[in-house]
């Protein structure tokens, strides 16, 4: 009796992931009406809407040599809609921010993910195809859920949950726990495993959020502190992209240190993580 109810509880799980899912990838509609209504990104990074883009059609990918239904409709509908998203952010961004993201999309999107396409249809079959798309998908997440460490510094730094949308967290938190038990149930770690950090860092923002969120000071940033800062940032990403990604996959990984090296600064360093092995 028992295995006839885990597929059933699993597809439940999975069902109630992609609504989450859903709702998450509509949260920066608002964003975007802003930046409609303004006709400008006004210092918006294209960034989380690229990497973003990536992971579902990386989990896309994932889902169809599978053969996983629930992942294939969430991740199919992600790409649409992160793609509207990074092509409205070229429409109105800057010549200097439009070229930026153009340089992003084609070295990620485009070739990394052709890199990942050709390394894993032509140099591998099967259950191996499978296991290495799931290792690329599980470290990518795993980069992916630790990118908000960024903003949990800012707000411990500012005592300021300006910005920190609890809302976001909450439904990140939420889709976190339904895919944790999607993937447990189905004995997929590469689903599981990402979700367990997921859930711990969005437990650790809504603990933040209730302990900040009585200042309700707005925090006022000078301009080249707020420059200083989203250079920071960058560094951040790209030190911990280059970190996760030279795992799986090397070429992508020097590929956005070097579309990212004018945007932090010529004082910057980027500095280099040593890689380990990953053993299936």
């Amino acid at each position: 009796m028992a295995m006839h109810h885990v597929p059933t509880t699993a597809f439940a799980f999975g069902l109630l992931g992609n609504i989450v899912s859903f709702i998450t990838f509509l949260a920066p509609l608002p964003t975007f009406y802003g930046i409609y209504k303004r006709k400008s990104t006004q210092g918006f990074q294209s960034i989380p809407y690229v990497v973003s883009l990536l992971s579902a059609m990386l989990l896309l990918y994932y889902g169809l040599v599978k053969k996983d239904t629930l992942l294939i409709t969430i991740n199919g509908i992600g790409c649409v809609i992160e793609t509207a998203y990074v092509a409205a952010y070229l429409i109105y961004a800057s010549k200097n921010d439009r070229m930026m993201t153009l340089k992003l999309f084609l070295s990620m999107n485009v070739l990394g993910y052709s890199a990942v396409l050709f390394t894993t249809f032509f140099l591998s079959k099967g259950v191996n195809r499978a296991r290495i798309i799931g290792w690329i998908c599980m470290t990518f997440s795993l980069g992916v859920f630790a990118a908000p460490l960024c903003i949990l510094k800012k707000v411990v730094k500012t005592k300021s949950v300006e910005f920190m949308p609890i809302t976001l967290s909450f439904f990140l938190t939420l889709g976190a726990i339904m895919w944790f038990f999607y993937g447990f149930l189905h004995k997929d770690n590469f689903i599981a495993v990402p979700n367990v950090l997921g859930f711990v860092l969005g437990v650790v923002q809504m603990v933040l959020y209730a302990i900040y969120r009585k200042n309700a000071k707005k925090v006022v940033v000078e301009p080249n502190l707020q420059l200083q800062e989203l250079r920071e940032e960058i560094i951040d990403v790209v030190k911990l992209s280059t970190a996760m990604c030279q795992e799986l996959n090397p070429v992508l990984a020097a590929q956005l240190k070097d579309v990212l090296k004018d945007s932090v600064g010529e004082d910057d360093q980027i500095v280099e993580m040593p890689s380990k092995a990953i053993k299936a």
